[in-house]
């Protein structure tokens, strides 16, 4: 795969040209993060014949989705006059939670959360009058027969939906600053620069730029109270992210390290089946356990140092969240002193008894799987968990 000949098609598939470069779309930096990711594509993901295939025309879709929205944005600039309010940021750690959470958050008629179907095909914006019947959600939901196809295990870790909602990495994915890159494919290389230099270097606040431009086109012909979203890729660049939205609540949900490590590494290990026939097990616990211990790293530092206010975050121990989701959804409401209506609440029971995750099996894994050191994990891992009095559940 070629850097010039991805743009060429794109150009070729859209009709245009304009990619956005400018600082309206949060710059140019976006062309060296797709030619670092193609980079590592190319070198280190060991994609099958079927993986890459799929991979060029994920990254196809990228590129014409980013097309297609800058020309809407220039198009109409109208639509930039509405703000995106304050958004509530789900920020967990994968594996605590978070796409539960977002969703039983997202029965709330006052949440604006972006799902997948619309997140996928933006364009052209959805409408208020058609939401629940646009045509894009059976197209969408027609993708995921691949995913049933080639790794039918996959929705007992993780649930699969065009009505469902998204995580920001696959809006910032358009930017190709995104942890959905090494989320799905193995690239080590782009993984190491997306987590250091691109942060030091302000990819990650020019990434922030495009996600506000995805949600003001989201937004503008289906409004809502307050946006919802959430990534586990927040936790590393929390300082960007309140830089971008000073007057965000955050919501972070709080597991034991050593439980998230291992249970990421086993839902990538079936991710990455669809790209690739060589999947290794042992190395995905070193591969992610890094990032991961970092992003809790950073995000005991962000409360710590004042980065994230005291009051603009709620926490919520996935203990907890998984005991009782509708008491943690109330705490929620409690901490920022919303309306929790009875209307909502019975939205969300009945999203919890209709989306019961047992029905599509278990999901096993141990820690000793990941071959890491569960002593070494502790010790760097203890600043977070005594901060939040996070319990361990492996010993």
């Amino acid at each position: 795969m070629k850097v010039d000949d991805l743009l060429a098609g794109a150009r070729e598939a859209t009709g245009l040209a304009d990619f956005g470069d400018d600082g309206l779309f949060g710059g140019d930096g976006w062309r060296e993060a797709f030619a670092r990711l193609l980079a590592s594509l190319n070198d280190e993901a060991r994609l099958s014949e079927l993986g890459r295939g799929i991979v060029a025309g994920e990254l196809a879709n990228y590129l014409a989705t980013r097309l297609r929205i800058v020309e809407h944005h220039r198009a109409h600039p109208e639509i930039r006059d509405r703000d995106v309010t304050p958004p509530v940021v789900i920020i967990g750690q994968a594996r605590t939670g978070t796409t539960m959470l977002h969703d039983v958050l997202a029965q709330d008629a006052a949440h604006r959360a972006p799902l997948t179907w619309e997140v996928d095909l933006p364009l052209p914006p959805p409408r208020t009058e058609t939401y629940l019947t646009d045509p894009r959600i059976a197209e969408v939901d027609a993708t995921f027969e691949l995913v049933d196809t080639f790794i039918p295990e996959f929705r007992a870790v993780h649930q699969l939906g065009a009505r469902l909602a998204q995580e920001c990495s696959r809006i910032t994915g358009g930017s190709f600053v995104s942890v959905i890159f090494p989320t799905q494919y193995r690239v080590p290389g782009y993984l190491d620069w997306v987590l250091h230099d691109a942060v030091r270097d302000g990819h990650h606040a020019a990434a922030y730029v495009w996600h506000r431009r995805y949600l003001e086109l989201l937004q503008s012909e289906h409004p809502g109270t307050r946006w919802l979203v959430k990534s586990p890729a927040h936790v590393w660049t929390l300082p960007q992210l309140v830089a971008e939205y000073p007057d965000a609540l955050l919501v972070q949900t709080h597991r034991d390290p050593a439980r998230v490590i291992a249970s990421t590494a086993s839902m990538l290990s079936h991710l990455r089946r669809l790209y690739s026939d060589d999947v290794r097990f042992a190395e995905l616990g070193p591969e992610f356990a890094e990032l991961i211990l970092d992003g809790l790293e950073r995000t005991a530092q962000a409360r710590l140092d004042g980065t994230v206010r005291p009051a603009q975050v709620a926490d919520v121990l996935f203990r907890d969240l998984m005991a009782d989701p509708l008491a943690a959804a109330r705490s929620i409401y409690d901490r920022f002193g919303w309306e929790l209506t009875d209307e909502a609440e019975g939205r969300m029971a009945a999203f919890l008894r209709d989306n019961a995750r047992e029905k599509w099996g278990g999901h096993d894994y141990t820690f000793a799987d990941t071959g890491l050191d569960l002593a070494a994990v502790r010790d760097r891992t203890a600043r977070y968990s005594e901060h939040f009095a996070v319990p361990e559940e492996v010993r």
